[in-house]
């Protein structure tokens, strides 16, 4: 099928079928790769470990996160 062919078609879909259609699309466009997703974590995580063994920021207990998470659901 052509791309004109199937833009006619996309355009007679009812309106949340296109607007389905047009999110699937534009995530395609914008996703990254899992290999992407994994090099970030791992450049973000050694950001944090070099961050906190220089000092320039202090871990957090996961106590005092639950704490914190809870108070500002309140």
């Amino acid at each position: 099928m052509r791309l004109k062919e199937i833009e006619l078609e996309a355009l007679h879909l009812p309106e949340n079928e296109r607007a389905e259609l047009a999110q699937k699309l534009l995530l395609s466009l914008d996703s990254p790769s899992e290999d992407e997703i994994s090099d970030d974590w791992l450049l973000e995580a050694s950001r944090r470990a070099k961050d906190l063994d220089s000092g320039l920021v202090q871990p957090i207990s996961a106590e005092d996160v639950r704490l914190k998470a809870q108070a500002l659901l309140r």
